[in-house]
C-alpha cells in the first residue's frame, strides 16, 4: 500500500501544478485584464499620464507585468552608491519634453532605456500633459517607466518556489540597524510574564532578524503550541481582503475584538486586542506612529488582533462536518430500512423525499425549510458572529444535511437490493440464518464497501463550504470565497482557492481508496507475481 499511496501522491501533485497552471493561463491569457479596475474606486480618480502609470502599477500587483519606474530606477542606483543625492535628486527631474531634460537627467534616462530594453522591457515615455495656457493638467506630470508582460512559466515557478517560506535571521533587509541576528529560546515567555518573573512556564523561540518575532511559541488555544517558522504563502488578495494573503484570509479568525489586559514589551498596560506572539516586523513603525513608540521596544509591531469568531474554514468546516455526520447517521440506516421493507409504505414514503430533493431546486428548498424552522420551530435564521448561541447552526446544518441524506439513501437501498439478490445470501438464508443476521452480517457489509470511499471525501470537502447555504443563512465560511473573488477579479485568490481545492480532491480520492482496501479484503495494491 505504501508504494501506491506514494505513486498517487506524485501523480496527485502532478494533477494539482496543472490544474492551476491552467487556472493561470486562464485569468493571465484569456481574460481582459481591464477587467480589475472594475471595481477599483481609485481608478477615476486618476486622469492623463498618472492614470497610465497607476494601471501598469495594478497590473504589476495583479501579477500580469514586471513594471519599473524611473524614479525607482534612480534610487536603486543611489543605493548601490552609483549615484548620489543631489545628481540623483537632479537627474530625477523629467522634463516636460526630452529636449527640455537636463544632462544629468538626459544621461540617466538613456541608461535606463538601454538598461530595460536590453532585458526584454518596453520603456515609455509620457511627454507632459497641458492645458492651452500651458499649465499642467491633473495628473499630466512626465512620466518615464519600463514595463513587459509577465511570462507564464516565470509565473508559475514563482509561485510555487515562493509558496513555502521559512523564516530566518536574514529576513530583515540588511540595511535595518536591528542589533545582532540571533535566535533566543526561552523556557519563560515574555508575553506570560512580562515582569521579569518567570513563574508561569511557557516555553519559546524568539527571533531577532526574523520576519516573525515569535517563532514556536504556546498559548490557551487550540492546538496549544504554534509555529511561525514555516508559513504558506498563497499569494495577496487584492480586492476581497486587500493585501492579505489567501491562506490567511480563509484562516484567520472574524468577528468582534477580543479584549484582554495586555502588557506590551515597554510595561505599557491596557486592554488591548492585540495577539503578540504574532508579532511582524515593520521597518520604521516606531518613528511613524507614537503609539507603537509606547507600546514596543522595537520594530516587531505589525501585530494581529484576537477575535471572538472562528475564521471562514472554521465555520465552513463545523458546518460541514456536522452537516455529513448527520447525512451518515440518518441516510445509511433508512437506506437499509427502505431496502428491507422493498414497495412497502415506508420504501415509497422516503423514495418520495428522495425525488423531492433531486427534483427542486436547492434554492427552493433551502429557502422553504429556513421558513418552516423559522416560523414554526422559532429558529435563529441568519447567523450572527456575536452570539454564543449554538441554534443558530441549526438550520445550515439541516439544510446542507438534506440533498447528503437523500443521496445516501438512493445508493444505500440500490446496493443493498443488488446484494439481496446474489447467491451467496440464498446461501445463507439456506443455512438456517433469520433476515436480521443475513442483512446485519452480510448484506450491510458488502453493500457499504462502495459508500466508504466517499466518506473521507465528505469529510475533507466539509472545510469548502458550501456557496447557496452560506449565502442564504449569511454564513461567513469560505464557501463564497471563489465566486467573490471570481466576481471581484480577484486573482490571487483565485489561484489560490483552486490550489487549495485541488489539493483537497487529491487527498479526498487516496483516503477513499485506502479505506476501500481496509473494508474489502479482496482489495489489494501489491503486485502479485503471476
Amino acid at each position: 500500500m505504501g508504494k501506491y499511496v506514494v505513486k498517487r501522491l506524485i501523480r496527485g501533485l502532478f494533477s494539482v501544478i496543472c490544474v492551476v497552471v491552467i487556472v493561470m493561463v486562464l485569468i493571465y491569457s484569456m481574460m481582459d485584464r481591464e477587467n480589475i479596475f472594475t471595481s477599483d474606486p481609485s481608478y477615476s480618480k486618476v486622469t492623463s499620464n498618472s492614470k497610465v502609470v497607476y494601471k501598469q502599477s495594478q497590473w504589476e500587483t495583479f501579477g500580469y507585468v514586471d513594471y519599473v519606474n524611473y524614479s525607482e530606477y534612480l534610487l536603486e542606483l543611489g543605493k548601490s552608491g552609483q549615484i548620489d543625492d543631489d545628481t540623483r535628486k537632479e537627474a530625477a527631474v523629467l522634463g516636460r519634453t526630452p529636449d527640455k531634460d537636463s544632462e544629468a537627467t538626459a544621461k540617466y534616462a538613456a541608461m535606463f532605456k538601454e538598461q530595460y530594453e536590453s532585458e526584454g522591457y518596453k520603456v515609455v515615455r509620457l511627454d507632459a500633459a497641458t492645458k492651452r495656457n500651458g499649465s499642467l493638467v491633473d495628473g499630466g506630470a512626465t512620466q518615464l517607466f519600463a514595463t513587459r508582460d509577465r511570462p507564464l512559466i516565470d509565473r508559475a515557478i514563482r509561485y510555487f518556489t515562493e509558496m513555502f517560506q521559512i523564516d530566518n535571521i536574514h529576513k530583515v533587509p540588511e540595511d535595518q540597524d536591528i542589533g545582532e541576528r540571533k535566535l533566543t529560546f526561552t523556557l519563560y515567555d515574555p508575553v506570560y510574564n512580562p515582569d521579569g518573573t518567570d513563574t508561569v512556564f511557557s516555553p519559546a523561540i524568539i527571533g531577532n532578524g526574523t520576519n516573525h518575532k515569535y517563532l514556536l511559541y504556546f498559548d490557551k488555544t487550540f492546538p496549544y503550541i504554534h509555529q511561525n517558522m514555516l508559513t504558506i504563502n498563497l499569494g495577496a488578495s487584492y480586492t476581497v481582503n486587500r493585501g492579505v494573503d489567501v491562506f490567511q484570509t480563509m484562516t484567520e479568525s472574524q468577528g468582534s475584538y477580543v479584549l484582554k489586559p495586555t502588557t506590551f514589551p515597554t510595561g505599557f498596560k491596557e486592554d488591548s486586542a492585540d495577539d503578540l506572539h504574532t508579532a511582524t516586523y515593520v521597518a520604521g513603525s516606531r518613528e511613524i506612529n507614537k503609539v507603537y513608540a509606547e507600546r514596543f521596544t522595537d520594530d516587531y509591531t505589525g501585530v494581529t488582533t484576537t477575535k471572538s469568531g472562528y475564521s471562514k474554514l472554521g465555520y465552513s468546516f463545523i458546518i460541514g462536518i456536522l452537516s455529513v455526520i448527520m447525512a451518515y447517521v440518518l441516510g445509511l440506516p433508512i437506506g437499509l430500512l427502505m431496502a428491507r421493507h422493498k414497495d412497502g409504505v415506508f420504501d415509497k414514503i422516503a423514495t418520495a423525499y428522495i425525488i423531492f430533493i433531486i427534483a427542486v431546486p436547492s434554492l427552493a428548498y433551502i429557502f422553504l425549510f429556513k421558513a418552516i424552522g423559522g416560523s414554526v420551530f422559532n429558529l435563529p435564521t441568519l447567523f450572527d458572529m456575536d452570539s454564543s448561541g449554538k441554534l443558530m447552526y441549526v438550520l445550515p446544518i439541516v439544510s446542507l444535511a438534506l440533498p447528503s441524506i437523500a443521496n445516501l439513501m438512493k445508493w444505500m437501498r440500490r446496493y443493498m437490493i443488488d446484494q439481496m439478490n446474489s447467491d451467496y445470501v440464498k446461501f445463507a438464508r439456506s443455512g438456517g440464518l433469520t433476515e436480521t443476521e443475513i442483512f446485519t452480517k452480510h448484506i450491510w457489509k458488502n453493500a457499504m464497501i462502495p459508500l466508504v470511499h466517499g466518506i473521507p471525501g465528505s469529510v475533507i470537502f466539509a472545510m469548502t463550504g458550501a456557496i447557496i447555504t452560506e449565502r442564504v443563512y449569511v454564513v461567513p465560511g469560505a464557501g463564497g470565497l471563489l465566486t467573490t473573488a471570481i466576481n471581484r477579479y480577484d486573482n490571487g485568490v483565485i489561484v489560490g482557492v483552486t490550489l487549495f481545492y485541488a489539493i483537497l480532491s487529491v487527498v479526498s480520492i487516496i483516503l477513499g481508496d485506502v479505506l476501500m482496501s481496509m473494508v474489502d479484503p479482496r482489495i489489494s495494491f501489491t503486485d502479485k507475481a503471476r
